[in-house]
């Protein structure tokens, strides 16, 4: 397809479906969900695996990466009947389920190199193009933003408290860490008739995919949680933050000796 804009009618480029990976079909349903602007359409698939599982925009073409990266993914989860369950077969249990949907973003600057801003969406996609061509997001966020999960939006937990984390990535590969915390039990590639792996510091979200961690939060405090790319976490913005209350526990850290 050609990248000139002028070459792509208007309504082409506004066609959108979703491709669920968790569905068995063509396209995983897009050839059965491609809409134009003003219709809708139904669809029913049935869930034959048990895990969390990427979902995403696919109309064809050029429009596919340039839909993706434009914020248009998510994931479900289709828990087993049985419930979660450890290596052994035990059952696993959580208290709260939170979902860090992870977005890259490649946003056009102008000559000054601030970033650009146009009147309509479809303005964007010539500079767009360009921008994503070169591979290197200008912004890595979670659940479409920088800050969208920390400070006054950090999620909440309690001492003695067990998470559920799902993490998704459309377009890119990942490596979340917690930091002070484990991944208790990980489903790295997301599928839960598959025996979870313990006790993990950092875990691979793979692009395309997404992955599921459990832990038991022990200490009070702010726990950050990013992809440890450390550059992608601190300067483009892949960090939320986990607001943890209790009671302090000097068991597991202490400060031995004050300054």
């Amino acid at each position: 397809m050609s990248s000139s804009l002028s070459s792509i009618p208007s309504r082409t480029r506004c066609t959108h479906n979703i491709d669920f990976h968790a569905a068995t079909g063509g396209l995983g349903g897009g050839t059965l969900t491609l809409i134009n602007p003003g219709e809708q359409v139904v669809l029913r698939f049935k869930a034959t695996r048990a895990g969390v599982f990427i979902y995403h925009c696919a109309p064809g073409g050029t429009m596919i990466p340039w839909h993706v990266v434009s914020g248009m993914s998510g994931a479900i989860m289709v828990l087993p009947r049985s419930g979660l369950k450890d290596g052994a077969g035990n059952a696993l249990h959580y208290d709260r389920v939170y979902y860090i949907g992870e977005n890259d973003f490649y946003i056009p600057r102008s000559a000054d190199g601030k970033f650009k801003s146009y009147n309509s969406l479809t303005d964007d996609y010539n500079d767009m193009i360009q921008v994503m061509r070169g591979l290197i997001p200008t912004h890595v966020v979670f659940n479409g933003k920088v800050g969208a999960l920390t400070g006054k939006n950090a999620l909440t937990a309690k001492v003695g408290e067990t998470v559920l984390i799902v993490h998704s990535q459309a377009n890119r590969d990942s490596r979340p860490h917690l930091i002070g915390g484990h991944g208790d039990y990980v489903w790295e590639t997301g599928k839960f008739s598959n025996a979870p792996e313990r006790d993990l510091e950092t875990w691979f979200i793979r692009g395309g995919s997404a992955g599921a961690a459990l832990y038991k939060f022990r200490e009070p405090g702010i726990y950050v949680y990013l992809s440890h790319n450390l550059i992608e976490a601190v300067e483009l913005g892949a960090t939320a933050h986990f607001k943890v209350e209790g009671e302090w526990d000097d068991d597991l850290m202490t400060q031995v000796q004050p300054l």
